[in-house]
């Protein structure tokens, strides 16, 4: 099998990407088999070129044409590969959507990923982010994946502890990125499920509804709602979601920082540290609902950076600069992204 009827040469990304940006690939070629893969690395010409590998383009900031192949995941399938007396094991292909999957294991009764609904984004993407929100991360429920490395051409599986999960982090941003190409995604869902109610607002709509013993449906439409209350809808307004990592600081920086600010919105970690809102820090310096050129913080969440029409990826990344050192100079704290920049 030969990649040539499904390469494309000249192609725009625009509708690739949630944030609209109008870049253009030199090479596109949808993925919907590990055959296009193979076929990919095993020809002279394309192999040479430098890789990026996308999903739902949700966790990304393209800054210019990009000038290499653009390896776009778009197999499908999900399937219960198993299940003992603790969970059910469900695989998800690499291109599916994320919330379709959600809403899939709803649809069959399995609690687990109800707190991560509404997240754009492929199945694929989601681990190397290790993607979360609303007091869950993926790494809760995840199982098992499959990959194919690039280099090698060989398939391969990891468990947990091999993807290396950390806050918004794993092994493909660091040891395998731009190497491993993600197949499909396993999820352990739990048979003796309990509700996870640890992120307050989510515990407050819940208890608004007269909620006692929630399920994970319920769970979700909660959050569904929280979400949609928010945030906007990347369809209708070019975004990526929380733009900026929670940063997480020492316990003596933290002190520092309540004497200073009493209202400091901080959440303890287990190891002594404590994570900050960047929502209420961007806030707090000003920029909600403010714009820079094509670019805006949205104005009802401020850790969201908007595309208000036509901006580029550089005009997004300026904006981002400008938050970021406001936020340092009055707090001394250093924001970090979440999406990978392209440049």
């Amino acid at each position: 099998m030969t990649v040539e009827p499904l390469l494309q040469f000249d192609h725009s990304l625009r509708q690739h990407n949630t944030f609209g940006i109008d870049v253009r690939a030199h090479a596109y070629l949808p993925i919907f088999s590990v055959a296009d893969l193979c076929s990919a690395a095993q020809n002279p010409t394309l192999a040479s070129l430098p890789r990026l590998i996308l999903g739902g383009g949700s966790n990304i900031l393209l800054q210019a044409d990009f000038p290499g192949l653009v390896l776009h995941m778009c197999n499908r399938g999900i399937e219960c590969t198993g299940e003992d007396e603790r969970a059910m094991v469900v695989r998800a292909a690499a291109g599916e959507s994320w919330h379709q999957l959600v809403l899939w294991t709803l649809s069959q009764g399995w609690g687990g990923l109800e707190n991560l609904s509404l997240i754009p984004g492929s199945v694929g993407a989601a681990p190397i982010q290790n993607i979360g929100a609303y007091g869950a991360e993926l790494q809760d429920c995840f199982h098992s994946l499959t990959a194919f490395d690039m280099q090698t051409g060989e398939i391969f599986t990891l468990d947990k502890a091999a993807c290396q999960f950390a806050y918004r982090d794993s092994v493909f941003k660091h040891a395998l990125r731009d190497r491993a190409v993600i197949l499909d995604v396993s999820f352990a869902l739990p048979k003796h499920w309990q509700a996870n109610l640890r992120y307050a607002e989510l515990r407050q709509a819940v208890e608004q509804q007269g909620l006692q013993s929630p399920t994970p449906q319920e769970i979700s439409a909660a959050v569904i709602a929280i979400r949609s209350r928010k945030l906007p809808d990347p369809a209708v307004i070019g975004n990526a979601g929380s733009f900026f990592k929670n940063p997480v600081i020492a316990a003596a920086q933290h002190a520092q920082l309540l004497v200073m600010f009493p209202n400091l919105v901080s959440y303890p970690q287990n190891d002594g540290s404590f994570k900050l809102a960047a929502g209420w820090l961007i806030d707090q310096c000003g920029w909600k609902g403010k714009t820079l050129g094509r670019a805006g913080v949205y104005p009802k969440q401020a850790l969201v950076l908007t595309n208000l029409g036509g901006a580029s990826g550089a005009e997004i990344a300026q904006l981002a600069a400008a938050i970021q050192a406001d936020v340092e100079q009055r707090f001394a704290v250093k924001l970090e992204p979440e999406p990978l920049y392209i440049a």
